[in-house]
């Protein structure tokens, strides 16, 4: 063989095989998770870790790290120091691009690579089973006709129950008072006892108190209604809930996204194969299962849809930390 020919067979050879090996996780990967255990975010990572293994997805072992300090900051504030590690797959909801709006944080939300979004929480208003309201607007009537008398209880403050009852006023006129509690399921039992007249809990945390008929919903804040169920309460169940927008709440969409991230500087090699993991995981059986107990919206966005989903989300929050006063000076 002369040496050119040997060159045009060698060429031929590599131009046949794949330039770069897809890149694999080396070691264990940390879910590091933006609550504490038992929370929604924890029960999210969770199942995904479950069907990640059960199902041979990723051949690696994976160990949950929780770190929900600071409403979650501390997960992310991890993600920075630990820039361009691709075995930390962080995870949380919306608070990763909100939270630097309102309080001075030592991340940014650009210390961090968005990877998917897996499922969308879904908010209700929710009021007593005797209450006198029968859609939101009489809700809301009632609100304008004594301002400050009908309180909304919610989980934390200027978090995403408190931004939406704020939503609620400035797009109505009403006037509510709010209070915050520890977590969602705290402010179920608030409402069920009659201490608070209404919440915007998501679904699983006020099941129980609606199957025992000590409370209903009123509409949900979604495009469209939820998906079929069977009935939860009574003959009611999930779909039967009229969405906000019906009812006459000029408030079309309030979701809040279960989202996964990296930290920031990691190859795009690595971005798509979690997005490969994790959109094959939204079709495994222990996801589905997930999604049915929670009563969460399926929804896997990555890349484009993803970032445009993300933009929109927080402009439109935003707007509503603003006209509260809630920016911190920083973020301003």
């Amino acid at each position: 063989m002369t040496l050119k020919s040997a060159l045009i067979a060698a060429t031929a050879i590599g131009a046949a095989s794949p330039a770069l090996a897809e890149w694999a996780p080396a070691r264990p990967i940390e879910f590091v998770v933006a609550s504490g255990a038992g929370g929604g975010t924890d029960n999210f990572a969770r199942t995904i870790q479950s069907a990640m293994t059960r199902n041979e997805i990723v051949d690696r072992n994976m160990v949950v790290l929780n770190k929900g300090g600071g409403s979650g900051a501390e997960a992310f504030l991890y993600a920075r120091q630990n820039a361009a590690d691709p075995h930390k797959l962080i995870f949380g909801t919306n608070n990763v691009y909100l939270l630097p709006h309102v309080a001075q944080l030592a991340y940014s939300v650009e210390d961090l690579q968005p990877v998917a979004a897996l499922a969308l929480d879904e908010f209700l208003i929710w009021v007593k089973a005797d209450a006198p309201w029968q859609t939101p607007m009489e809700l809301i009537e009632a609100a304008k006709a004594e301002p400050g008398s009908i309180v909304f209880g919610g989980s934390q403050s200027k978090d995403t129950d408190e931004t939406l009852v704020a939503l609620i006023e400035q797009t109505t006129g009403a006037d509510f008072k709010y209070i915050p509690f520890n977590g969602g399921g705290e402010v179920g039992v608030q409402l069920a006892g009659g201490h608070i007249a209404a919440n915007v809990n998501n679904p699983n945390e006020n099941i129980g108190q609606w199957q025992a008929g000590a409370i209903r919903p009123l509409c949900v804040f979604s495009p469209q209604r939820m998906a079929e169920s069977a009935p939860v309460s009574g003959d009611m169940g999930w779909h039967d809930i009229p969405t906000c927008a019906e009812q006459g709440l000029d408030i079309e969409r309030y979701q809040m996204p279960r989202t996964v991230w990296l930290p920031a500087g990691t190859d795009p090699e690595v971005v798509a194969y979690y997005q490969d993991a994790l959109t094959r995981v939204a079709e495994t059986p222990e996801w589905q299962d997930y999604l049915a107990k929670t009563s969460q919206t399926a929804a896997v966005l990555t890349g484009d849809e993803l970032d445009a989903f993300i933009a929109e989300n927080e402009a439109a929050t935003v707007t509503v930390f603003e006209a509260e006063g809630w920016v911190a000076a920083a973020a301003q």
